[in-house]
């Protein structure tokens, strides 16, 4: 496993230290995100919703995270992020909040503490553009949008 990043984390509302974001297991690329709700929202089929997570970081320069679909609720329920990856930018310090969709064909409930995303953290790269007036010829070229066939 790399190294680890401690990275500051402020809980939005009283009694949210159960919706920190976790790593399931060991080897785990990302962390849960837990949804933040009174109640219950139910997305209907094809419905979407923003669910709020508690939770605000303040990120190192340099890096960002990134929200990503749980596979388990894909596979299961047919609900999965919009806007996926969504990206945290280390200057943003409101809440984290996660666009679900429910492409299911069953109604689809949300509750706090529901497991609802995940957070996987990446460095940054900043690029500037130089114009010019050829680019170095690969093989490919150009070919795309299934250019090496199915």
């Amino acid at each position: 496993m790399g190294a680890e990043r401690m990275i500051p984390v402020r809980l939005l509302r009283e009694g949210g230290a159960d919706l920190l974001p976790a790593y399931q297991t060991e080897g785990a690329a990302g962390m849960d995100l837990r949804a933040d709700v009174e109640g219950e929202v139910v997305l209907p089929p094809m419905g979407r919703a923003l669910i709020p997570t508690g939770i605000a970081v303040a990120l190192p320069p340099g890096v960002e995270a990134q929200v990503r679909p749980r596979s388990g609720l894909a596979v299961r329920h047919g609900v999965t992020c919009l806007n996926s990856p969504g990206t945290i930018d280390s200057d943003y310090r409101g809440e984290i909040r996660v666009v679900l969709v429910n492409f299911g064909s069953e109604p689809f409930s949300v509750r706090r503490g529901d497991r609802i995303a995940q957070m996987v953290f990446s460095p940054v790269l900043r690029a500037s553009f130089q114009v010019v007036d050829d680019l170095d010829a690969t093989r490919r070229g150009g070919g795309g949008f299934g250019h090496t066939g199915v």
